[in-house]
């Protein structure tokens, strides 16, 4: 990981906190990690954790540029060498899935050419939706690797799919898309 650069987006989800734990170990193993947050990952967690973890700013506004003047999508995007998604709500599936760019990370999605790894987290019910699972299958059509959620207890009660994967397992992943 030493030197990759790498965009890691975080979506609204209760499992936004693991996010900022991916983060910090991507950082310990020397990548330089770029964070975009929608506005529903900030009612999660806060743009101040990932920016002491990662030392960088924190993006979440597409229309106030910090960096790239033409466009911070466009900058962060052809910046990374790997984009990765954690969580990834059922809502951003959907966006991304239906070339939607309603905001920052959504927008940047669709200008970046490196490949992307989406670690999806929702409500069991919401996964086993067949909306859900199109979105997911013209995602992996698009040449995006799915790491599939794992089964057990999810922040609404149930005891099922949706969680999302641990920090180690999307670190593996990262490791043999860069191998």
């Amino acid at each position: 990981m030493n030197n990759r650069e790498i965009l890691l987006g975080v979506t609204g989800g209760v499992a936004a906190y693991k996010a900022a734990d991916l983060c910090s170990k991507l950082v310990q193993q020397g990548a330089r990690v770029t964070v975009i947050m929608t506005a529903a990952a900030e009612k999660f967690i806060g743009a101040t954790t990932f920016e002491a973890l990662t030392n960088r700013p924190c993006y979440r506004d597409q229309f106030t540029p910090q960096e790239h003047p033409r466009g911070e999508h466009i900058g962060l995007a052809q910046r990374a060498e790997l984009m990765i998604v954690a969580p990834a709500t059922a809502d951003f599936l959907a966006q991304v899935a239906h070339g939607l760019a309603g905001d920052l990370l959504s927008t940047a999605y669709l200008v970046r050419t490196c490949p992307v790894l989406m670690a999806p987290a929702m409500n069991a019910d919401m996964w086993a939706k067949p909306s859900v699972q199109r979105n997911v299958a013209q995602l992996k059509a698009d040449g995006v690797h799915i790491i599939d959620p794992g089964d057990g207890w999810l922040s609404c009660g149930q005891i099922g799919p949706g969680r999302m994967a641990e920090p180690t397992e999307i670190l593996a992943a990262i490791a043999a898309t860069f191998a």
